[in-house]
């Protein structure tokens, strides 16, 4: 693949380093030329000195040809503006923007921007490890109506099946971590002792159906 990246700030250069490391290309655009400095000099990619939503900069980037486009500069505004851009202007597929404002990420999603918000996941990220395990979910949607559950299968369930647990909890079970290894699931798969369940839930029944799955199996009551 190929991906452009908007900012070489702390996040900008992590990010191209990783995506280089795994075989991509990449091409990176920051307005200041010294903040190419952070891509090491083992960096193969492309750098481009610009405004990352200049159409000129973009296509210097090779953004005609790219496969993703992240705009993960320290501005809201800049950030947005060159996402869409990419998508609108060239028809990037996948496309993200960093946004600090989280009332901002919110319109964004709905108007199909990706978005990673940086405040609220920053806190979330800290709450979760305050916290005791399971007390918070692993990750909400921006809309609040569903959200995802990490737990291991209480023993009550170890030889029932994933559609069992699912018809009388009303979770929704993604995928199962399974001796440290992920694995997909089917409704006849069955849950194992030391299972590692990644649940999608309903938010508003989510204490409810956590309930029904630490009570096990109504039929063993």
């Amino acid at each position: 693949m190929h991906i452009v990246i908007m900012g070489c700030g702390r996040v900008g250069s992590s990010l191209a380093r990783s995506l280089e490391s795994r075989g991509h290309s990449t091409a990176v655009i920051d307005s200041n030329p010294d903040a190419f400095r952070r891509l090491g000099p083992a960096f193969a990619g492309l750098t481009v000195a610009g405004m990352g939503f200049d159409r000129g900069v973009l296509v210097n980037a090779g953004i005609e040809t790219a496969d993703a486009f992240a705009a993960v500069s320290s501005g809201d505004n800049s950030n947005i503006i060159a996402a869409r851009v990419a998508r609108e202007m060239f028809t990037v597929e996948n496309v993200v923007a960093r946004i600090y404002d989280p009332r901002r990420a919110e319109v964004y999603e709905r108007l199909g921007i990706p978005t990673v918000a940086t405040v609220p996941w920053a806190a979330d990220q800290v709450l979760r490890r305050l916290l005791p395990a399971g007390s918070e979910p692993a990750w909400r949607d921006p809309s609040g109506q569903l959200r995802l559950d990490n737990a291991y299968a209480p023993f009550a369930w170890v030889g029932r099946t994933v559609a069992a647990l699912e018809a009388e909890t009303g979770v929704r079970v993604g995928f199962i971590t399974r001796l440290g290894r992920g694995e997909q699931i089917t409704a006849d798969t069955v849950i194992q002792e030391g299972d590692y369940l990644s649940m999608f839930l309903v938010a508003a029944r989510a204490d409810e159906a956590l309930e029904l799955l630490a009570a096990g199996p109504q039929e063993d009551h």
